[in-house]
């Protein structure tokens, strides 16, 4: 599912409980409500290591069964080997499927019940949004995708250059990378337009990280890719970029930096 944007397993950890503290529990209740009775049989789209399966299986009926997809054979091996519970008490089985999101078919998702993703929608393209949305459509099974960059980044205190790195990464993230051209932050728009069209109920809950120093190690990983990202699709702005990170990592180790990282969350099912 991720072949051309690789992530390490390591970024995946250190984002682990800011992603878990951020998703709607609301969205993932109503998901619960919308399943039928008895068995349930979880698609997770580009799961990374099964983070959205820790999180979500907890909070839906059982008997479960997972199965976690993704291009990155390396990262799915990186799933925690402790047992994953649902609501009702019971274990949940979990296999992994390394696939390409382009050559998913509605065929590898038998018996589904849920199809979910997190952090996925704004790394594909237009295409591999389309090919999730038909195969959900003619399966007739609920959509949960949680944290889709929203491109909105809140800065306190704020700097009179924040909005210059904020549109050079958004731009970044709307690329064309190996001739795939990438959502970004328009992902979520796209995505609900697709369901609406079809007649979808859709529903879109802001699903923002909060990050202060208390997450100072992830916050400053993030603040390094963020820059990074944003100097290489607006070479310019590297002059400016040393001295904007040396004073908001003084302002971060002086517990004087809080940043808005906004995502949404986004629930949909057949009408």
């Amino acid at each position: 599912m991720r072949a051309l944007h690789r992530v390490s397993p390591d970024w995946l950890l250190h984002r682990a409980d800011v992603d878990d503290r951020s998703r709607s529990s609301e969205l993932a209740r109503d998901a619960a409500a919308l399943l039928p009775p008895g068995r349930q049989v979880v698609h997770d789209l580009g799961s990374g290591s099964g983070a959205m399966m820790r999180w979500l299986a907890p909070q839906l009926p059982g008997p479960q069964r997972w199965v976690l997809h993704d291009a990155d054979a390396a990262i799915l091996g990186h799933r925690d080997p402790e047992p994953v519970i649902d609501a009702s008490g019971r274990p949940v089985i979990c296999r992994s499927s390394v696939e390409l999101l382009a050559e998913l078919e509605v065929s590898a998702l038998a018996d589904v019940t849920l199809v979910v993703a997190s952090a996925l929608l704004d790394v594909i393209t237009f295409a591999e949004a389309r090919t999730i949305v038909d195969a959900c459509v003619e399966l007739r099974v609920p959509v949960l995708f949680s944290l889709t960059v929203a491109g909105r980044v809140e800065f306190d205190p704020a700097d009179e250059l924040d909005e210059q790195f904020v549109s050079a990464f958004n731009a970044h993230q709307c690329r064309e990378a190996n001739g795939r051209r990438l959502l970004g932050p328009d992902a979520t728009g796209v995505v609900a337009n697709m369901l609406m069209d079809a007649g979808w109920h859709v529903r879109t809950v802001s699903t923002p990280w909060e990050l202060a120093s208390a997450d100072g190690e992830l916050l400053e990983e993030w603040l390094d890719g963020w820059l990074d990202a944003a100097v290489e699709h607006q070479p310019k702005l590297g002059g400016l970029a040393d001295g904007y990170r040396t004073s908001r990592r003084a302002q971060l180790a002086a517990n004087g930096l809080h940043v808005t990282v906004n995502h949404e969350d986004v629930l949909a099912w057949p009408a």
